[in-house]
């Protein structure tokens, strides 16, 4: 099924200009603080006696302070005010920022720079829960994995230029510093015009009272977000991820010129390929989803983030230059090469790990506290960050060097991913799912869109191969509950994906007639709690590759629940090696073959008054048509 590029979502209102306005603030931030810090890197005696290490590692530190105290408060106002309101109001005052900015650096006045740094901090903690609570407003579901891979690209891009911006106009003599101030003051000015084209968009929760203590407000989001575990669990990972970014984006400044012996070009170079990953990550999201939350992304995304991480340390630990040079010189460098790919991969596989966890958050929570759900989230990634800070504040102080700082963040990523992943097993089934249809098979999603966003259905289909179950999974734009037969709990690998997907295991009434029953009771409570569930009416494989008949569990289920009814239909995977087919092994491995295509058809929904097994029968035969 084509599907609209995510790309057209920038031609629209309900977007476009949103876009730009986060893109000029994400620009902005990162002039701003990227000038500030390569003049105290490159020039630090003139402006202070602090070592540079410390200033790269403290500004960032400063700037996401104000998340840690006033995340709780913006949470709160984005849910009860109008959001376009609110962007123009953050603008304004991102404008009047700039303008102490201006006179710190017209003036060489560094405390008027610190406050800036901190006053954006504030800017950006404001317009947080706008951004991300926005566009679950304003898209369609399918939309929000596209949605949220433009608003990432367009963040990183946005800090990408913002940093070869600030780092080239600050080091032009002798006006450097003033470009900086009139740049910076011009970018607001852009946003500020961009805000006044966001359309309305109404509040989440207009009667909230707003509690002004930002301590009890914090507690409360945090608390209020544990309640819903694969949220809080989501926050987690965002937060982590924020950690690791920071902890290795804080030492680009310092690895560029002591351990590269590079000018200031060439921390902009590793910025320009570190962003670049970003972006290009973010976007491919959609594609690799299929226009769906894939949270199967997230797994892929983090083995990335430690795999090039550990190499970064190797590819820098065999860099032998010590001459100093610029960027052309540098990519003559034995070496380098793999180091700039291990950076760039390292923001590709972020993108993986990053969009589809915001997507997760904004689908799952609750619609009316999605704003302070963000902003609970953005208190987390405050801290993580403060705590990236510290971390490499104190290493550094210890000794340790920047390569062996990258080693150790990647190592510490490997063993949080293992932990969130443990704690919330449906990261890594989706993810082995994923890997199954998007290496093996090909798979063609045909009107997947008519599986509901939300509420309680049944999904009907056929049943050819034990990775039925799989393949459906990894279509679906929502969790499912299979009815699956109890003996394939047995299976070393497959049980545990069905076990961790809370699949309900069923017999037979003459095999064991209380597990048959508990089934239908299971299937009972998880409609009346607005699931997904899935059966295979036919109750077994097909041993010749024609469709049995179907037998009479559906009429059980929609007897105790009025739910609607979707027939889908599965083409291709006779001849699989999971299915019964009879032909010799060696045939039917090459009668698959790798990458052998698959189809998953999806029906109109069927009212639960007109789903007779008969005619439901009928509609899935007709969705699979010859191909089987």
């Amino acid at each position: 099924m084509s599907q609209k590029s995510q790309f057209a979502l920038l031609s629209e209102r309900r977007f476009g200009p949103f876009f730009w306005t986060q893109f000029f603030g994400a620009f902005n931030d990162n002039l701003f603080k990227t000038a500030l810090m390569v003049i105290l890197t490159f020039e630090a005696a003139s402006w202070t006696s602090l070592n540079p290490s410390t200033i790269t590692n403290l500004i960032p530190g400063l700037f996401i302070l104000p998340y840690v105290v006033f995340s709780a408060t913006a949470g709160q106002i984005a849910d009860k005010f109008e959001k376009a309101g609110l962007a123009r109001f953050v603008k304004w005052l991102e404008l009047a920022i700039m303008g102490v900015a201006a006179l710190g650096w017209l003036s060489h006045t560094l405390w008027l720079l610190v406050a800036a740094v901190v006053g954006m901090g504030i800017h950006s903690t404001l317009f947080g829960p706008v951004k991300y609570a926005y566009l679950p407003q304003q898209l369609k579901q399918d939309e929000l994995v596209g949605g949220n891979g433009l608003i990432e690209m367009g963040t990183f891009v946005g800090i990408l230029l913002g940093e070869i911006l600030g780092a080239v106009l600050v080091v032009q003599r002798p006006w450097g510093v003033a470009l900086v101030a009139g740049a910076t003051l011009a970018v607001a000015l852009l946003g500020l015009v961009a805000s006044y084209r966001v359309p309305l968009t109404p509040a989440a929760a207009p009667e909230l009272k707003i509690n002004w203590n930002p301590i009890t407000e914090s507690l409360r989001n945090l608390n209020f977000s544990r309640k819903n575990r694969v949220v809080f669990l989501a926050m987690l990972g965002n937060s982590w991820f924020w950690f690791y970014g920071a902890l290795i984006l804080a030492q680009f400044p310092v690895y560029a010129k002591d351990y590269l012996h590079g000018d200031h070009n060439v921390f902009v170079l590793l910025l320009t390929v570190f962003s670049l990953g970003i972006g290009t990550g973010s976007l491919l999201c959609e594609r690799l989803s299929g226009h769906k939350v894939e949270i199967g992304l997230v797994p892929f995304g983090s083995i990335g983030l430690s795999l090039f991480g550990i190499d970064l340390f190797f590819a820098s630990s065999s860099y032998v230059n010590t001459q100093l040079v610029g960027v052309a010189a540098l990519l003559l460098q034995h070496g380098v090469a793999r180091i700039l790919f291990d950076i760039v991969m390292i923001g590709v596989f972020g993108g993986f790990f990053i969009v589809p966890l915001f997507a997760l958050i904004q689908t799952r929570c609750d619609p009316q506290h999605i704003s302070r759900t963000i902003a609970g989230m953005n208190i987390l990634n405050a801290l993580f960050m403060v705590a990236a800070a510290v971390v490499a504040i104190v290493l550094l102080g210890r000794g340790m060097t920047i390569p062996q700082l990258f080693l150790i963040t990647a190592i510490l990523n490997a063993l949080v991913a293992v932990y969130i992943f443990s704690l919330v097993p449906e990261f890594l089934m989706r993810f082995l799912a994923w890997l199954l249809i998007h290496t093996i098979h090909r798979v063609k999603c045909v009107n997947t869109r008519r599986i509901p966003s939300e509420g309680a259905a049944v999904l009907v289909c056929n049943h050819v191969s034990f990775v039925d179950a799989v393949v459906i999974m990894a279509a679906s734009p929502r969790p499912i509950r299979f009815v699956m037969d109890h003996n394939i709990f047995k299976t070393p690998l497959l049980g545990w994906i069905f076990r961790t997907g809370k699949a309900i295991p069923i017999a037979s009434a003459k095999e064991d007639p209380w597990l048959m029953e508990k089934a239908f009771v299971d299937i009972a409570q998880a409609l009346h709690e607005g699931e997904l569930v899935c059966i295979f009416p036919e109750g077994k494989l097909t041993a010749t590759g024609e469709m049995n008949e179907f037998k009479g569990g559906i009429a059980k289920i929609l007897a105790r629940s009025k739910v609607p009814v979707i027939p889908m239909a599965l083409r291709g995977l006779w001849g699989h090696l999971l299915s019964r087919n009879k032909e010799n092994l060696f045939g039917r491995a090459f009668c698959s073959g790798w990458r052998s295509r698959l189809a998953l058809a999806v029906g109109e929904p069927v009212a639960a008054i007109d789903a007779t097994p008969e005619l439901l029968y009928e509609q899935v035969h007709a969705l699979r048509g010859e191909w089987k």
